[in-house]
């Protein structure tokens, strides 16, 4: 069996589809005809040709025919796509080498144990809980609303 080597100019060149036209292009240009008919059709007066549906149709075919336009060997559609994915990056990186997040570790015996313990010892107390009458709730907005109450919250333990 014989093999050959394939230059890597033959596999990055683009596909010409008409003229110097590859296939993005012709979808965009396309996409301007489609967007020309559903303005005739469904704008106001449908099927009749008036002066604001010329102006979004000359509209369309221009942004359309700027956007198929070649800039140092790329269209002006994929200077676009890779300036809005530039600007939607994120602006900082937080990188800290003690994070847990995605490390893989194996937890022992021991470890769940300890853990389940201190779940255990830590259980919250029941709280009985009474249902307020629908005047009460009524009397309570009011006041909220009106601001004729202060609230202050005092924790039973300092903060961390």
């Amino acid at each position: 069996m014989r093999t050959t080597i394939i230059p890597a100019q033959i596999t990055t060149v683009e596909d010409k589809i008409a003229g110097s036209l590859n296939m993005t292009q012709i979808l965009i240009l396309v996409s301007s005809v489609l967007w020309t008919a559903l303005i005739y059709i469904f704008l106001v007066p449908t099927m009749k040709l008036v002066p604001y549906k010329v102006g979004l149709i000359l509209g369309v075919i221009f942004i359309c025919i700027g956007l198929i336009i070649r800039i140092k060997e790329k269209i002006v559609a994929e200077w676009l796509r890779i300036l809005i994915l530039y600007r939607m990056r994120p602006k900082y990186y937080l990188f800290n080498k003690n994070d847990k997040t995605f490390r893989k570790y194996l937890e022992t015996e021991l470890d769940l144990e300890d853990k389940t313990a201190k779940h255990m010892a830590h259980k919250p107390a029941h709280v009985k809980t009474e249902d307020i009458s629908l005047p009460d709730l009524v009397k309570l907005d009011h006041l909220i609303i009106t601001r004729k109450v202060a609230f202050r919250y005092q924790f039973d333990k300092k903060p961390l």
